[in-house]
């Protein structure tokens, strides 16, 4: 029963967090499909390519992890992206403005180490 417990709690988060960052990536997503490479550029390289990779890790990856497949890889990508939104996109603002960031960090960061548990297309 336990075990069981754990798997659905892990569902549950997975399913939360996903959705929850679909909602930030979406809007890249579109930017991206409209052709507006209009973006920051926190790391230095280039406009173009940090919209695409913040919309591959705010947008595909979420999918992904919403099905629980590639979970450990797809979570890794976002949980990068979050340490740059945290660390750097958000440098200087105080803790509330970057406190999103920082929870989707740790988010990422468990699914990386835990995987997608037994309800996903892993199964591990």
């Amino acid at each position: 029963m336990k075990t069981t417990s754990i798997h659905l709690g892990i569902l549950l988060l997975r399913l939360g967090i996903g959705v929850g960052m679909l909602t930030h990536g979406y809007g890249k997503f579109m930017k991206v499909l409209a052709g507006d490479f209009s973006f920051g550029d926190p790391i230095g390289l280039g406009p173009t390519f940090s919209l695409i990779l913040c919309t591959l890790a705010e947008f595909v990856a979420p999918l992904f992890l919403i099905i629980g497949w590639k979970t450990r890889w797809f979570a890794l990508l976002a949980a990068i992206n979050m340490l740059v939104a945290f660390i750097i996109a958000h440098d200087g603002d105080p803790f509330a403005k970057k406190e999103k960031a920082f929870l989707y960090l740790i988010a990422f960061i468990f699914f990386y180490f835990s995987g997608a548990g037994k309800y996903s297309l892993d199964k591990h």
